[in-house]
């Protein structure tokens, strides 16, 4: 009772809404829980190196790059054939061989804007209004037995994805999301766990994720991380196709 009541005198004395106030303070304590913002800024480039399920009992190496200010490039590699995803900030573009296509080709509507939103390399939390993200507290849930903040995450685009943060840790453990998929609206969630302190800096080493309420889950265990290493700009740029020439 005492706290509900304090809570109603914050919110008939202060001109700027609690819940503004509640959204920033939880964001704070995220950024604080992920090494804080000067260890986040410090850090330019970073390289994943891990596997992920592809299919029952199949695992595939992938590497996962990202560079400031919006360059992502990811490999998997099956079989010996190595797909690709990247975007160098302006273009995105792909390389699909599982699919016949060897060659790489530009991306474009729902792909292209999914990959923007992964190329955000601080999250679409930190430094949210300046990018023209609007968050939103939306209650407490209870995931997998930890009591946790809901932020509601409005995109500049107008997309939008809830983000669960523990309310003990302050790390994001879920995170929820609709996109198109070949012209359907598809639910996704993803679960983010295995938490390790990487020279400060504290990353997710276990993501698994897939449509919401299906059977298929993909799961990507993270090996290695490397912070700030030299990655060439070129990586995120799309190659130049070779035209064939026309037989005599």
């Amino acid at each position: 009772m005492k706290k509900l009541l304090v809570c109603l005198s914050a919110v008939a004395s202060l001109a700027v809404p609690a819940s503004a106030q509640t959204v920033d303070e939880i964001i704070a304590k995220h950024v604080q829980a992920r090494g804080g913002m000067d260890k986040l800024k410090a850090v330019t480039s970073i390289r994943y190196t891990g596997k992920m399920t592809v299919g029952p009992g199949i695992e595939a190496p992938v590497i996962v790059e990202q560079k400031r200010p919006e360059n992502m490039r990811m490999e998997l590699t099956v079989q010996g054939l190595t797909a690709v995803q990247a975007y160098d900030g302006k273009t995105g573009w792909m390389i699909m061989p599982f699919q016949g296509k060897k060659d790489p080709e530009p991306m474009g509507g729902d792909e292209l804007k999914a990959t923007v939103e992964q190329a955000d390399f601080d999250g679409p939390l930190v430094d949210y209004a300046a990018k023209g993200n609007k968050v939103e507290l939306s209650g407490k849930e209870t995931v997998e037995g930890a009591e946790s903040y809901r932020l509601k995450v409005t995109l500049k685009s107008g997309d939008f994805r809830y983000i669960y943060i523990d309310a003990d840790s302050f790390l994001a453990i879920k995170e929820e999301s609709k996109r198109m998929v070949r012209g359907t609206e598809m639910e996704f969630e993803s679960a983010l766990g295995d938490y390790k302190d990487v020279d400060g800096l504290v990353l997710p080493h276990a993501i698994e994720g897939g449509p919401k309420g299906g059977q298929i889950r993909q799961k990507i265990t993270i090996e290695k991380v490397e912070l700030n290493p030299t990655i060439d700009d070129t990586r995120f740029k799309m190659p130049e196709v070779k035209k064939s020439e026309p037989k005599p």
